[in-house]
């Protein structure tokens, strides 16, 4: 642990959690910003860049080791201006690094530590790095830099050429839209990598890949491929049963180290539950399998008991690691328990939980510590032991709940109580999926709380948006994907409350990506604003990775705008866009599965579907909860509207529904299950 009282570095001014926790490393950190970078020109020093988050586990662990130690830090201070970044809050300096990491290893990671020429130029790359060897490489690349500086500067030229060459895309006016018959035949060679028995991919660290399960659940639904389907919903039974849910408490850790999603790396992110509970609220509106809806439900339960700041933004994550009994900070110290001590807590209830829970050497983990994992349907288990299946479930949510007390006198994981807007989107998305398909008002309110929050704190004066919120203020611009992901979160809340002030938030802000991110070239928006200094490159980001990526969302968004306010042309940028990604899409589908996704949208019948009249809300909601992956929604009960799929279509005394496409409609008729015949068509 730190020493606080010996050393105060210029972090002691930052508001992220991660850099504070660094204020007291005897190391001279500082930010990233303009005058640290002029500083480092003016001086002629090499930079020492190292990036990391809260909830990384060997962060802390190079933290102990090297930052905290007083030669380390006599070695880094002597030669270097070091520069701590939270990626969480500068993406765009990550994205960079990440991918010269990348080039100079073939692997990435963090923490990530760069040594940049003092213009930012980087020309060596590692993750974790021991004490003595971190000294032994930081004096080597200092001398080199004092004896043959023209070795490291044409290096570092070299990198910066290639990292603006791997981020280069072109577009190509001859190439089509992707089309359904190329769509099957990459799912098809996809589906080599599946896990079809425990789910996810073929190999360990499993990461659970919302985005990917979420195109290839619409493409099972839509194509009727039970293959895909009965994969899909291995793994997203898997995910649940595993350790990497919460079982007491709700929510999922990031990724899990085996091929069982078993034992996670602890840490828990808002971005993945956000994901997440959107996703399961689809899966559930499609199966109508209740161990989706109680995944949801806990998982939001988590979001309100342990993310939710009481101006109701979220917070990021919570850690890895936890003081353990004898006060050590130990990865999932939390979470996990011993078997003695369950039977003591369990009493006569042990036997049926250690069961469904695999207190044996399934769920075994290390040092006598087991990590909750279920491997038994419910039903073969209340047989077992004589109950009926009702029985079963009332007592492992007893047994649950004795847990949760119990965990609660545990030391808890550290909070990153920063608040970031892209993630508040996602988190904010998922509630808007959770209140259409799973119906209960408490998401609704929460969505809407949220949402008023982003409005309040997060938007800039020129109607743009913040990137962080901590401590009643923003420091940072925001980034593309906070406008992607915030974007489309207002969408979903157009679509359950049909307040048409979000819609038109979405269409402001979305005028205003276009007008200060737009790469004319391609069609795409790069990650930074034309308004913040370029450093080495404008990064365009368009690979999906657990988090789709800022420009496939913002290519949904647009598609979706587009149905809604088709006068502004948006469906012309889209266009553009899906031909300038076909090549990267047909040549990598697994990492460009939100583009995929989309692809799939445009090529089969796409359906607006317009309420008005008085009862306009009992009818939303009937059609809402079904699994309509190919629909948008409009709904009103006035009489004049200014959205186009509205105007002129308000009949006195009657409760109208009209199904249209391209913005040609049918006849319109009364009853929600005709609407469902007209939209429910398999591609």
């Amino acid at each position: 642990m730190s020493t606080p009282h010996k050393h105060t570095n210029s972090l002691i001014k930052e508001s992220s959690p991660y850099l504070l926790q660094h204020a007291h490393n005897p190391v001279n950190w500082e930010a990233w910003n303009t005058e640290v970078l002029q500083q480092a020109k003016e001086e002629q020093k090499l930079i020492l860049i190292s990036i990391g988050y809260a909830a990384c586990h060997w962060c802390h662990v190079m933290e102990h080791e090297c930052f905290e130690d007083e030669e380390v830090a006599e070695t880094m201070n002597s030669h270097f201006i070091n520069i701590k970044v939270d990626r969480e809050e500068r993406p765009d300096i990550d994205h960079i690094y990440m991918d010269a990491l990348q080039m100079m290893t073939g692997s990435g990671g963090w923490p990530l530590n760069i040594l940049a020429l003092p213009d930012g130029r980087p020309f060596w790359g590692a993750t974790f790095v021991k004490k003595q060897e971190w000294i032994q490489v930081l004096n080597q690349l200092q001398q080199l830099y004092i004896e043959d500086p023209n070795k490291i500067i044409g290096y570092a030229e070299n990198m910066a050429n290639g990292l603006k060459e791997i981020n280069a895309i072109t577009f190509d006016d001859s190439h089509d839209l992707i089309i359904t018959s190329e769509i099957d035949e990459l799912v098809k060679d996809w589906s080599n990598y599946f896990d079809t028995f425990l789910g996810g991919y073929k190999r360990a660290p499993k990461f659970m890949m919302p985005t990917n399960l979420n195109y290839l659940l619409h493409y099972s639904h839509s194509k009727q491929d039970e293959g895909v389907a009965e994969y899909v919903n291995t793994t997203l039974k898997r995910m649940a049963w595993g350790g990497i849910f919460d079982h007491v408490g709700g929510g999922f850790s990031r990724y899990s180290v085996d091929t069982k999603w078993h034992v996670p790396h602890f840490e828990k992110m808002l971005y993945d539950n956000g994901l997440l509970i959107s996703l399961y609220s689809k899966a559930f509106a499609d199966t109508k399998n209740e161990l989706y809806r109680g995944v949801v439900k806990k998982s939001i339960d988590f979001l309100k008991e342990e993310l939710l700041d009481k101006s109701n933004g979220f917070y990021s994550s919570l850690d890895a690691d936890s003081l353990n009994e004898h006060n050590k900070l130990v990865e999932g110290a939390f979470y996990v328990w011993k078997e003695n001590e369950l039977k003591e807590l369990l009493k006569e209830d042990y036997p049926v939980f250690s069961e469904y829970f695999s207190i044996n050497s399934y769920g075994y983990w290390e040092e006598e510590n087991y990590v909750l994992i279920r491997d038994s349907e419910a039903l073969d288990i209340a047989m077992n032991h004589s109950i009926t299946k009702i029985e079963l479930q009332q007592t492992i949510a007893n047994c649950l709940s004795l847990l949760k007390t119990e965990r609660e006198k545990r030391n808890k994981p550290r909070l990153d109580d920063k608040i970031l807007t892209s993630w508040n989107g996602l988190a904010l998305k998922g509630l808007t999926d959770a209140y259409k398909y799973l119906e209960n008002e408490t998401y609704l309110e929460l969505a809407l709380k949220n949402a008023h929050f982003i409005i309040k704190n997060m938007m800039t004066e020129d109607g743009g948006l913040y990137r962080n919120f901590k401590n009643g203020k923003s420091t940072i611009n925001g980034f593309l994907e906070d406008y992607s992901s915030t974007i489309d979160a207002f969408l979903g809340l157009y679509e359950i409350s049909f307040d048409e002030q979000w819609l038109e938030q979405s269409l402001q802000l979305t005028k205003y990506a276009i007008d200060n991110f737009s790469d004319n070239t391609t069609g795409l928006f790069y990650f930074t604003s034309n308004k913040e200094d370029v450093l080495i490159r404008r990064t365009l980001e368009v690979a999906d990775n657990v988090i789709p990526s800022s420009n496939s969302m913002m290519a949904h968004n647009l598609h979706k705008l587009s149905k809604y306010f088709p006068e502004d042309n948006l469906d012309i940028r889209l266009d553009k866009m899906m031909k300038t990604m076909k090549p990267s899409v047909i040549e990598n589908p697994q990492n460009h599965a939100n583009w995929l996704h989309l692809a799939l949208l445009m090529d089969q019948k796409f359906f607006e579907v317009v309420s008005i009249g008085e009862n306009y809300e009992p009818i939303c909601k009937t059609l809402m909860k079904n699994y309509l992956p190919n629909v948008i929604f409009a709904a009103s009960n006035a009489k004049t509207s200014n959205l186009p799929l509205l105007m002129n279509r308000y009949v006195m005394n009657k409760t109208l529904i009209y199904v249209c496409n391209h913005g040609s409609c049918q006849m319109p008729v009364e009853e929600p299950s005709k609407v469902l015949n007209l939209v429910e068509t398999v591609i």
